[in-house]
């Protein structure tokens, strides 16, 4: 009678241990699934990543075969972003890529300097001769907007210009810092990239943090 309630003590022991290896594989799933982003890091050596590398943990989308293939039949400036996006990660800035940013960057020159005479031509305009004084402080106030808009116009032609220049020496598409494929989304978004999107999110923080 006195061997019944020994051998239920024993099992809850059997289980308690079987729990420990258990609970430390949980804690070293969750601190691999959470890894630690203290600002301690920030200075830490950017891991280079090639340009097959993927960023999500996503499964990777399979490209319509139409639009994989579509660059290989036609000029580099008669892309679209969709087919550029397609190509293949090992043709990253190959002749057709450089070719479809420099229509875009170009295509962008052009707009500002158009843009531009648009201005001059609206700042021509006589506004003392606008009899109501509400009328007058509107224009006024539209040409001010104006003449702000084409500043930051101006900052972003100095910008494409040097792009330009990249796109000659063969250094456009690679971060400055890292040297790091800067990626075709980011570009595409903002032909005047210079910094991966995380190199990028580096500089920021350091600036929010410590200043210019």
């Amino acid at each position: 009678m006195s061997k019944t309630p020994a051998s239920k003590s024993a099992a809850p022991k059997a289980s308690g241990k079987a729990a420990k290896p258990a609970a430390a594989e949980s804690e070293a799933l969750l601190s691999a699934d959470h890894p630690d982003t203290s600002v301690a890091t920030l200075d830490a050596p950017v891991r280079r990543a090639t340009p097959t590398s993927t960023t999500n943990s996503k499964p990777a989308v399979k490209p319509d075969p139409k639009l994989a293939s579509a660059w290989k039949n036609k000029p580099g400036a008669e892309l679209t972003d969709a087919e550029v996006m397609a190509m293949p990660d090992t043709e990253y800035m190959n002749d057709k890529q450089v070719e479809f940013f420099r229509a875009k960057l170009t295509q962008l020159k052009e707009d500002i300097l158009s843009n531009a005479g648009e201005t001059t031509e609206h700042l021509r305009e006589d506004t003392s001769i606008v009899p109501d004084p509400a009328d007058r402080a509107t224009i006024e106030e539209e040409h001010a907007l104006e003449l702000r808009t084409r500043d930051r116009e101006r900052k972003l032609l100095k910008k494409i210009m040097q792009s330009l220049g990249r796109l000659d020496s063969g250094e456009y598409g690679y971060c400055d810092e890292t040297g790091e494929p800067i990626g075709l989304g980011r570009l595409i978004a903002r032909p005047t990239a210079t910094l991966s999107l995380e190199a990028q999110q580096r500089r920021e923080l350091k600036q929010k943090m410590f200043g210019d």
